[in-house]
């Protein structure tokens, strides 16, 4: 568990350290993740005060006529960015957006993730999470050429990236963010580096600082790094599979020794898993964000569309890793649609909202899928009533647009902003005319 931090300890450390620049870190409402410095000398006023922005620039945020925003510093995220000078360094923070007076910001993804935790908390859970996030490096952002031609757990001379993952898994440990571990992926010069699990709030602040070492370690060393979930044709796509749990104050809300069906599972994760899966259809344009998303989201490839969950087989949305004797707390879940160009607040958000809607509903559980979905015909799918997730952006963010729990879990404010955001994103696509078009009509039609 990361150490707590509070603001004695940062100003402390400002001054010891001879930091000169705090960066305040924030996301907008689609992921992308926003800064400015402030110096060391204002740091101690902006614990009490926060520190003033314009909101109208950023997507998501507010109108021109409203635009005052005020960024309040978490200290327990503070830490010092390693790849700055040490003299007269740099470190950072992850801050909460609010408005002048002083309500919360409803258009700050990290406050929709803190609501939905907090709501978890009145049922007595805390959420923790552990994604593992899949990327490709190339040797330049402007193509797809890519480093090696290596494949799973593969080792030099087909992985020729091993020194980045090592780099990049130092520079985590340097900021605090514990790591299990790292290897090849299974397509050319793709990799995966995964997180120590840790409380939803606190990975959601891990994985956007993930993301920004591994670009900026690939950056320092002349290669390009990509969180695209489809960057190649007819290679697997880069998935962020989610491994999901709710603890109480006896320990795992999952966990049951005396499960009747034999599956170590609590009636709480069983309501979890159907509410994950009932709602999966309308989080699907959250989760899976991009027209791009949709080209990994087909059948082979790894990567689950069918809605389904079992234990051993990975070709269900939802798996549930099996039981160690004597491993109670890492009983979990693991949702395997998610693809790391996601916003983490709200990926964590409505995977949370829709397991604690199944808890509420007392959602039955469906039977385990036990085949290997992906070999079934349409009709034995039919037969098990397997659904499937949206097939594109389009049918996505329709899906999104309608769903009452998703408003309610990310509030009316991003509810509205992502959906006109996400359709004209979709509306855009559907304009362009590709190159796959051109060879496959022009000369013959």
């Amino acid at each position: 568990m990361a150490p707590t931090f509070d603001k004695d300890y940062v100003l402390k450390t400002v001054e010891e350290r001879g930091v000169r620049f705090v960066r305040f870190w924030f996301t907008d409402v689609l992921g992308v993740l926003k800064s400015f410095a402030v110096t060391d000398t204002e740091i101690e006023g902006a614990f009490e005060e926060g520190m003033g922005f314009d909101g109208s620039s950023i997507d998501g945020f507010t109108r021109l006529e409203e635009s005052d925003m005020i960024a309040y510093p978490d200290p327990s995220t503070f830490q010092i960015l390693p790849w700055r000078p040490s003299e007269e360094g740099v470190g950072r923070m992850f801050t909460s957006i609010t408005k002048p007076d002083g309500s919360p910001f409803e258009g700050d993804p990290r406050n929709a993730l803190k609501a939905v935790c907090d709501k978890a908390a009145a049922m007595g859970f805390t959420m923790y999470v552990g994604p593992e996030l899949e990327f490709f490096y190339f040797a330049d952002d402007q193509d797809t050429e890519v480093l090696d031609q290596g494949g799973y757990f593969d080792l030099t001379p087909l992985d020729a990236a091993s020194d980045l993952r090592r780099e990049t898994v130092l520079t985590l440990e340097k900021m605090g963010i514990p790591v299990e571990y790292s290897h090849h992926e299974v397509a050319p010069s793709q990799h995966e580096i995964d997180l120590r699990y840790a409380e939803a709030t606190e990975m959601a602040d891990n994985v956007m600082t993930y993301k920004l070492i591994v670009k900026e370690v690939a950056l320092q060393n002349g290669v390009y790094a990509t969180f695209m979930p489809k960057p190649i044709f007819g290679q697997n796509g880069s998935g962020m599979h989610v491994h999901q749990s709710l603890f109480n104050k006896d320990g795992n809300a999952f966990f049951d020794a005396n499960d009747p069906e034999g599956f170590n599972l609590s009636q709480v994760a069983k309501h979890y898993i159907a509410g994950l899966l009932k709602y999966a259809p309308e989080f699907c344009a959250v989760t899976n964000p991009l027209v791009n998303s949709y080209k990994r989201l087909v059948p082979g490839y790894e990567a689950p569309v069918y809605i389904a969950w079992a234990r051993r087989n990975r070709s269900a949305l939802v798996r549930v890793p099996m039981y160690k004797p004597g491993k109670e707390n890492a009983t979990r879940l693991e949702l395997r649609s998610p693809d790391p160009s996601a916003n983490p607040y709200l990926a964590f958000a409505v995977m949370l909202g829709a397991g604690l809607k199944g808890i509420e509903e007392k959602l039955p559980l469906a039977p385990e899928a036990t085949n290997n979905i992906f070999h079934m015909s349409d009709a034995e799918l039919d037969a098990a009533g397997i659904k499937t997730l949206p097939g594109s952006l389009g049918e996505a963010i329709e899906k999104f647009a309608n769903s009452e729990l998703m408003k309610e879990v990310l509030g009316e404010h991003i509810h509205t902003f992502y959906t006109e955001n996400k359709r004209a994103e979709w509306n855009e696509y559907r304009l362009q005319v590709s190159e796959w078009e051109l060879d496959k009509y022009l000369s013959v039609i």
